[in-house]
């Protein structure tokens, strides 16, 4: 499928709103600070369900108009009942999705029409360090590797770029390569 431009929009991105956005941002920047927030419910054995909908961003509470939900489950190998993907493998995801989205907006911004863009993302994991198997392994993955392909109108160094700017850009890529302090509270009933 071949994204098409417009003077506003290109490979699917607002450009208008994607420049004003910068502009608006620049002019007042404590309107850039956001808080995401995600709520999980377990539902059996190693099923659960995550819910996203409310954030703060643009200096207010927003809502969607429909929650989002997520399944996690493991596969019965690793006794789960295969409801959904693992987490490790939503982290993933996430990782590709983040790249992509910056990738589309970066290519927009520098004019370039997108034809197609895929990626593979593989994690490895050493299960001796989740089930407590050996201390020396770490829990998480040892290593991810992606991999790109994109089509576009620009020259194969141009479009290498875009990949590269947006794992600059990527706010998922910088916390899996940086980490982030995170605090876990336990309440009891």
């Amino acid at each position: 499928m071949t994204a098409t431009a417009t003077d506003s929009h290109r490979n699917g991105v607002d450009t208008a709103t994607l420049f004003a956005t910068l502009d608006a941002v620049k002019a007042q920047p404590e309107i850039a600070r956001f808080q995401f927030r995600a709520t999980n419910r377990w539902i059996s054995g190693t099923h659960n369900r995550g819910t996203i909908n409310r954030y703060y961003g643009a200096g207010q509470e927003n809502a969607r108009t429909a929650d989002f939900h997520f399944d996690a489950d493991h596969p019965p190998v690793l006794c789960g009942t295969d409801q959904g993907p693992t987490p490790a493998e939503h982290l993933l995801h996430a990782l590709a999705a983040c790249l992509t989205a910056g990738l589309a907006n970066i290519a927009a911004a520098r004019g370039i029409d997108l034809e197609e863009v895929t990626s593979t993302v593989e994690g490895d994991i050493n299960l001796l360090g989740i089930l407590g198997l050996d201390p020396e392994v770490r829990n998480g993955y040892e290593t991810i590797r992606v991999v790109f392909h994109v089509k576009g109108d620009a020259e194969a160094d141009k479009l290498k770029a875009l990949v590269e700017q947006s794992m600059k850009r990527s706010a998922v890529y910088d916390v899996m390569t940086h980490g982030v302090p995170v605090s876990v509270d336990v309440a009891t009933a």
